[in-house]
């Protein structure tokens, strides 16, 4: 923000058409990496996972529901944990609400911690979030797609997370998995991804990054260092 360059508007003009014939070049090339990105071969999902539901007892395929689709959120919740990431936290408040529109396109959504259920719902009351959140803590969901390790694990030094050995600070990690399931009922495992990969699904980080100082994050500790529970900022 600070000595911004002022011009005329017919100058702002200018620049801004400039900038937005880079903008079509980078949607088309989205366009063109989200092509890519169906025509991934898929990996048929041998273990119909059971899970913790709020009704009790849930499985992978019965999370599709009526869809032939479904995307996974791997929410950082480990089980012996107080209360969850709060940079999940941050990514799920743009959850709410989407799981009607996604219906609509023939995909189911949940998301999936390795807390207990209770505490799930526990925490997903106070945020007053609705959609779907499973707990993993008793099959091997996490472990088999990459985003839980054990102590052990950190302490050699790397884990296997986005895809290669990599320094993790925690047991947890978050992810998006997507599933198909075929008209025979069986379960493919079409895409994860990790890390910078979920930048898409933070709704709040696209509405900021067209303000002036963007995500201002370039003197923090980490990137979401600023984050809080969305009923905390008060408390900072």
């Amino acid at each position: 923000m600070q000595n911004p360059k002022i011009v005329s508007q017919e100058e702002w003009l200018s620049a801004r058409k400039a900038l937005l014939a880079k903008e079509k070049d980078f949607t088309r090339q989205r366009d063109r990496l989200s092509a890519e990105r169906r025509e991934l071969p898929w990996v048929r999902v041998e273990k119909d996972y059971v899970f913790d539901g709020v009704g009790g007892p849930v499985s992978l395929t019965e999370l599709f529901g009526p869809c032939s689709q479904l995307i996974v959120y791997h929410f950082m919740f480990g089980p012996d944990w107080e209360e969850p990431c709060k940079s999940c936290s941050y990514i799920s408040d743009s959850f709410n609400g989407t799981d009607a529109h996604m219906k609509a396109r023939d995909i189911a959504f949940a998301a999936v911690s390795r807390a207990p259920v209770d505490r799930l719902q526990a925490f997903a009351k106070r945020m007053g979030w609705t959609f779907r959140w499973v707990s993993s803590q008793g099959n091997d969901f996490n472990r088999d797609y990459h985003v839980s390790f054990t102590q052990d694990e950190l302490d050699g030094g790397a884990v296997n997370y986005n895809y290669g050995p990599t320094a993790f600070p925690a047991t947890e990690a978050p992810g998006i998995s997507v599933f198909a399931k075929d008209e025979t009922g069986a379960v493919f495992h079409t895409y994860s991804s990790y890390a910078r990969g979920l930048d898409l699904l933070i709704g709040t980080y696209n509405y900021i990054d067209l303000a002036p100082k963007g995500r201002n994050e370039d003197t923090l500790p980490w990137p979401m260092a600023w984050i809080r529970y969305h009923d905390s900022y008060d408390e900072a």
